[in-house]
């Protein structure tokens, strides 16, 4: 019986039946529904991962190729030009850049090449977080990676003065 009283024939009485237990297809519905909610977060935290990581791999590169450049210059006055020129090189190559202020370079002793001397690159890079908008020109969110190298000038190097 309905609420009204009328009986409904056995034809009508499947019919709905069939309605209210029917939950065919919402399984699917609500499986897309959760993979959706819980796949994207996961996607942007596997992105901003990678791209962290290879802003720290490039700062790595970076730093030791700058090392590697400064101790094998002619002398102190290009050395550090050629430095940042072969840091902003791996920089580019990953699709990141460098400003002259993001390259620092020591020396243990001085004048800056002598042999046997160390000489300290430290190379800092903002790593942006992706998919997020410029808020007033500038990104919102980055990731600091810093990435020192140690080189030691060769012990006979010829001294030019």
């Amino acid at each position: 019986m309905t609420r009204s009283g009328a009986r409904l024939s056995p034809r009508w009485r499947a019919v709905t039946h069939r309605l209210r237990s029917d939950d065919s297809g919402n399984a699917i519905v609500e499986f897309v529904f959760l993979a959706v909610l819980l796949m994207v977060p996961l996607v942007y935290v596997l992105i901003t991962v990678f791209r962290v990581q290879a802003g720290a791999y490039a700062v790595s590169s970076a730093s030791r190729e700058a090392g590697r450049v400064f101790v094998t210059a002619g002398s102190v006055d290009v050395a550090g030009d050629r430095a940042y020129a072969a840091a902003a090189i791996v920089m580019r190559d990953s699709g990141l850049t460098l400003d002259h202020d993001d390259v620092r370079i020591t020396c243990s002793s001085d004048p800056c090449l002598t042999p046997g001397s160390r000489v300290t690159v430290v190379v800092t890079q903002g790593v942006e977080l992706p998919l997020l908008p410029e808020v007033l020109g500038r990104a919102p969110g980055s990731v600091r990676v810093s990435s020192q190298h140690v080189e030691v000038v060769d012990r006979y190097r010829m001294v030019r003065r």
